[in-house]
């Protein structure tokens, strides 16, 4: 043979076989996964469409200024970027509340009542350090703007819950917080910007011994340094609360611990607090968040399966000065849950499977037809040899009514 010959057909080979995977983070999903999926999707759209949320879908990438260091968004080094014909750098969005933000300041910059907007699609995180987490996960939120209330807070935290029974977790937990109550500890320390960010940093990665250290270094004076550190170890039920208010000095973070407990109150008459717990060590990398802040949890998967919280400055760096909150329900996470839980999703009602031959077709496609009118799918097969040409049995017996699931 050949020498060029072979290493041409082992060249085209080796492509062929590395078309066939994708790149690190990204999967193919089919076939009973997929639908099962989308049975989730539907089922959570539907539960937060019965709070009077509708529709909205915004690029799948933007520029790059709509997810800068100024939004308080994820890290420059951690984005998709590229560039359009005209020198523009874009991004894949890597989160989805900064798009609705300037969605909202174009189209209702000059609304007064509140907006309630749901979404679903796709965010891109590109990062190498992911220990097998996906870099494209599907995400699906509501956003209520222009709502300053707690009233507000709690229906975005209510609809979590209800949303996530509906997709079919029974055994989770709401973790929520209040990043006003870590600003005002900050504040009353005396801490500079790049400090507070950092602190934020180590006691979010639950890094005490880096935040000891860098409060120590900064010469942060006691009782200011105790207080900032003892932040980390405030989690649990109301009592939790009252640990936090008893600590606290500044009127800033004395009146975050004041809406947490109204928070409470109303979480009560929608019925839902046993699900709900409190952690004012939980401090979100997103710097826009402003208020309340929660994750929710569930046995199985290490990660939130929720993330959410209030951003009442965001819009306002897009044009519209208005309050809001809301939450994103990452789906893929979910998905992982609920198959580690062994929990049972609806396999569909499968596919109906009707063979023709080649006098038959007409009958065969009339009996599909119907069958497709009353809402049930068919796969239409041609039988064996009928392509070719050949001749076969067109007998009733010859024709499989087969249901694929």
């Amino acid at each position: 043979m050949d020498f060029n010959i072979d290493m041409t057909e082992r060249y085209g080979n080796l492509m062929s076989q590395r078309l066939l995977h994708t790149p690190e983070g990204v999967r193919d999903i089919y076939g009973k996964e997929y639908e099962e999926k989308l049975y989730v999707e539907s089922r959570l759209r539907d539960c937060i469409r019965l709070y009077g949320y509708r529709d909205i879908q915004t690029p799948t990438f933007e520029f790059f200024d709509v997810f800068s260091r100024e939004i308080g968004t994820t890290p420059s080094r951690e984005l998709y970027k590229f560039f359009d014909k005209e020198g523009n750098t874009l991004v894949l969005r890597p989160d989805f509340t900064p798009s609705i933000a300037r969605c909202a300041a174009k189209y209702f910059g000059e609304e007064r009542h509140p907006l309630r907007f749901s979404y679903i699609g796709n965010t891109f995180i590109n990062t190498s350090n992911l220990q097998g987490k996906l870099k494209e996960v599907t995400q699906l939120g509501a956003e209520l703007i222009g709502d300053p209330s707690v009233e507000a807070d709690a229906e975005i935290i209510c609809i979590v819950i209800r949303a996530l029974l509906q997709a079919g977790l029974k055994r989770f937990q709401v973790a929520i917080g209040d990043a006003e109550y870590f600003k005002g500890l900050c504040e009353e320390a005396g801490l500079d910007e790049d400090t507070e960010l950092d602190l934020r940093t180590f006691i979010s990665g639950k890094n005490y011994f880096a935040a000891q250290e860098l409060l120590a270094e900064r010469a942060v004076a006691e009782p200011y340094r105790d207080r900032l550190l003892k932040v980390a170890d405030m989690f649990g039920d109301m009592g939790s609360l009252s640990q936090a208010g008893a600590m606290a000095e500044n009127a800033r973070s004395l009146a975050a611990i004041r809406r947490l407990e109204k928070l409470y109150s109303l979480l009560q008459l929608y019925g839902v607090e046993s699900y709900v717990s409190f952690d004012l060590g939980m401090l979100s990398k997103y710097q826009y968040y402003t208020g309340m802040v929660f994750k929710a949890y569930t046995y199985g998967v290490g990660e939130a399966v929720v993330k959410g919280g209030r951003y009442d400055r965001l819009l306002l760096q897009f044009g519209k000065d208005a309050p809001a909150v809301g939450f994103v329900i990452v789906v893929d996470t979910i998905m992982e849950a609920l198959s580690r839980q062994e929990a049972q999703l609806p396999a569909g009602g499968g596919i109906r499977r009707i063979s023709y031959g080649q006098g038959d077709f007409a009958e065969r496609l009339a009996e599909a037809q119907k069958l497709r009118a009353d809402g049930i799918p068919v796969e239409l097969l041609p039988l064996e040899g009928a392509c070719s040409g050949e001749e076969v049995d067109s007998g009733e017996g010859a024709h499989g009514r087969e249901v694929l699931r």
